[in-house]
């Protein structure tokens, strides 16, 4: 199947209607009918302001967040009229993709 590699980048602490805003979009992707998606914390990294941000013990608010989900180009689609109409900001990147399962379900 052609469709996209979807990543979206946020932190820890970034928070849309009382969740995180990785979680949101975990479960804005499962009830708009994607089959997967994935969030990776990370340890460290910077964004457009140049800020560096990490996991620390203390405090992991601030922690990097990575959601990674691969779909057809009509889910890329409405997820991003979701996106649009939540008046979400979010940094992502769109990568044409060719996906599919191996061997028997």
């Amino acid at each position: 199947m052609l469709g996209f590699q979807l990543t979206f980048f946020t932190q820890q602490d970034r928070r849309h209607h009382g969740v995180s805003l990785g979680q949101w979009l975990l479960e804005v992707a499962q009830g708009l009918g994607i089959n997967g998606a994935t969030l990776i914390t990370a340890a460290e990294g910077f964004g457009h302001d140049r800020k560096i941000r990490s996991a620390h013990f203390f405090e992991l608010t601030e922690q990097p967040i990575e959601v990674t989900m691969a779909v057809s180009g009509e889910e890329a689609d409405r997820l991003f009229v979701r996106l649009k109409d939540e008046e979400i900001n979010i940094f992502f990147i769109k990568t044409p993709i060719e996906f599919g399962m191996t061997g028997e379900l």
